[in-house]
């Protein structure tokens, strides 16, 4: 079972997750985000995905993660998000392990941990604050303005853009690009929109495109996706457990 709400943090989502007893495997979709989460009594951290990862878990076994939006969780954690990219780590390999130790026990006694993650997480943003460009760099390529235009906006040069876009994001504009059309697209197509329809309206050449796209992103095709809807599992963030 699969739950999330929007926290208490700006730019962020805390969700918790139930592995059901009849699953062997789940996929996890690439959508420019980084993810601090408690299992299983370890701190972990999901870095940002180029492509689908497939990952299986114990039943009955259980996860609290919350989820940055694209941009944050380098700022939280204080490491570049291409570091992270397609990677699960210990937070104890980011942060001093004694650290890391103190905040485990703490986590541990709770019997909230969503709210600890929230408030450990709220604690890293008193002392830093995240670029105030990455929100617009992020609306600017997710309404499909060109590399060009987006870095033309900022006022910074394409090659600017493209190492502000691997530290906040993890990859380049171009990849965040695709990511988040094939976001857009996957939220049309799961309302009822023909496809056809959620190409023109996400930005792809057309159908064909739109395909293309998707299987080379998700690793399967649109229609697997959406039918039928995708399982819980499907859209938790617990990929360390590889």
């Amino acid at each position: 079972m699969y739950r999330e709400r929007p926290s208490t943090l700006p730019g962020a989502v805390l969700w918790t997750r139930t592995v059901p007893a009849d699953e062997t495997e789940h996929r996890v979709l690439p959508d420019g985000c980084l993810d601090l989460i408690w299992h299983n009594g370890r701190l972990l951290v999901a870095g940002p995905d180029t492509t689908a990862q497939l990952g299986s878990s114990t039943p009955g076994a259980t996860y609290t993660g919350l989820r940055f939006a694209p941009g944050i969780g380098p700022t939280v954690l204080g490491v570049p998000a291409h570091e992270l990219r397609d990677r699960r780590v210990p937070l104890a390999d980011l942060w001093p392990s004694a650290r890391v130790r103190r905040l485990t026990e703490r986590a541990a006694e709770t019997p909230r941990p969503g709210h600890f993650l929230e408030n450990l997480a709220r604690d890293q943003l008193r002392d830093t604050t995240p670029e105030p460009s990455t929100r617009a760099l992020v609306a600017s390529i997710a309404s499909g303005d060109s590399v060009t235009t987006t870095a033309n906006a900022l006022g910074l040069s394409t090659r600017q853009l493209h190492r502000r876009c691997l530290h906040a994001f993890g990859y380049g504009p171009k990849t965040l690009a695709r990511i988040l059309r094939m976001t857009r697209a996957l939220t049309l197509a799961r309302s009822g929109t023909p496809f056809a329809q959620v190409a023109a309206e996400s930005g792809y050449a057309d159908q064909a495109h739109l395909s293309r796209e998707v299987r080379a992103l998700a690793g399967i095709p649109l229609t697997q996706l959406i039918t039928p809807p995708l399982r819980p599992a499907e859209r938790s963030r617990d990929r360390h457990n590889r």
